[in-house]
């Protein structure tokens, strides 16, 4: 007896489930490796796949030699794992240099820093600098359809800079933060409505220099208790700024320890990067709005910031986001496997063979590292000494500061 079909009939697929599966993990492999293609880049290799793979596709492909923005659509739709997405632009550098030797030096750095000092989470800090200006980026708002020009008032076109350091440990508190601001003398009453407890320094151009790194320094051991009986660990970037001699000097005699971070790595390994700064601008955007709108005709000034800041920190800083930070990229609790393969693709573009000659230049710089380089290694007995490890190669030279163990 005759059964006639009943129900819907599934759409005729131009490509087969094996060759679609294997469309989406070449889509999947490029976006890891940070030269993902686009919607239009994805029909091109589709018309071009079907011609090569002798498949029969719809004529209306040939005319524009693209695959069609219905098949592409389809194509979203049985692929689950895959969506639309705004990529974040990332430097070359920061994709090469986030590599499994430079991670993995860091981490076995930051392993003998942990068994020689015994660290506690709440003697595990992070310092960074993040910028804060006087003229925000306005928040969408609600307005008529049609309209082709949609305002809001912003304190001026350009705004002045004032640079703010912030630093917080793996238990989830921070120290109040520290401002420089573009001046040639600082005043107190630079800080009113500020955090409490927040200090700060100046200078021209707004930016952190060695001198007032220092006075961070000076404000990071008052608020940390930092001794050298009690030692804490402070990670940091490489910034030249950090790596000023009377900041070596300040950190030695008061027993902070000091490990950076490999260069144009912070935005994997640093906990400020991966959890707070994030939220942090977007709340500085919201308080700054608000301060214009509540604040009508005014301007902002670069003395309204710390009062913007303040009100951005208790909603940014949380001790959740601060503990996520430091458990993210493994350096609390302690993880060195925290990366998988698929986050060091990116540096895989600039893989080449392993060369002896390389090496022996590696040695030969380490051996030299002490010529013309400032050193802040004295003896102390029982006591940790400073060391600087230098990581050579054809192109360039890396010194990473770290203090560790006689």
């Amino acid at each position: 007896m005759f059964v006639p079909n009943v129900g819907y009939k599934r759409s005729r697929q131009v490509f087969s489930d094996e060759q679609e599966a294997e469309r989406e993990e070449y889509i999947q492999k490029a976006a890891k490796l940070y030269y993902g293609h686009s919607a239009k880049e994805v029909r091109s290799l589709a018309f071009d796949y079907g011609v090569n793979n002798n498949v029969k596709f719809p004529i209306g492909w040939s005319d524009v030699e693209l695959a069609s923005t219905d098949w592409f659509g389809g194509f979203l739709k049985r692929k689950k794992t895959l969506s639309i997405r705004t990529p974040e632009a990332t430097s070359l550098s920061r994709a090469t240099s986030f590599n499994k030797h430079n991670v993995g030096r860091f981490f076995t750095n930051l392993s003998e820093v942990y068994v020689g000092y015994k660290f506690q989470c709440q003697e595990v800090y992070n310092v960074d600098e993040a910028a804060v200006t006087t003229v925000h980026t306005p928040a969408k708002i609600v307005a008529t359809k049609g309209i082709k020009q949609v305002g809001a008032i912003t304190s001026a076109e350009r705004g002045t800079l004032v640079t703010v350091a912030l630093s917080v440990n793996a238990s989830g508190n921070s120290i109040p933060p520290f401002f420089v601001f573009p001046r040639k003398n600082f005043r107190d009453y630079f800080l009113r409505n500020g955090p409490e407890g927040s200090a700060g320094s100046a200078n021209k151009s707004g930016l952190m220099t060695g001198q007032d790194f220092r006075s961070f320094m000076l404000h990071f051991i008052h608020h940390s208790r930092a001794t050298r009986e009690r030692s804490v660990l402070l990670l940091l970037d490489n910034n030249q700024s950090h790596l000023d001699i009377s900041v070596l000097h300040v950190a030695k005699e008061n027993g902070v320890v000091l490990l950076s971070f490999p260069p144009h790595t912070s935005h994997k390994l640093q906990p400020l990067d991966r959890a707070v700064f994030g939220p942090f601008k977007k709340y500085i955007n919201s308080a700054s709005d608000a301060w214009m709108k509540n604040n009508a005709g005014s301007t902002m000034t670069i003395y309204d910031i710390p009062f913007i800041v303040k009100l951005s920190l208790l909603s940014a800083a949380t001790p959740r986001n601060i503990k996520a930070g430091f458990q993210v990229n493994g350096i609390w609790p302690f993880n060195r496997d925290i990366f998988t393969d698929d986050e060091f693709l990116p540096s895989a573009v600039t893989d080449r063979p392993y060369r002896e000659d390389e090496t022996l230049l590696s040695v030969s710089l380490t051996n030299s590292v002490g010529d013309g380089v400032p050193s802040t290694s004295t003896s102390v007995e029982s006591s940790p000494t400073p060391c600087t490890s230098t990581v050579g190669s054809a192109n360039s030279i890396h010194t990473h500061m770290c203090y560790l163990k006689n």
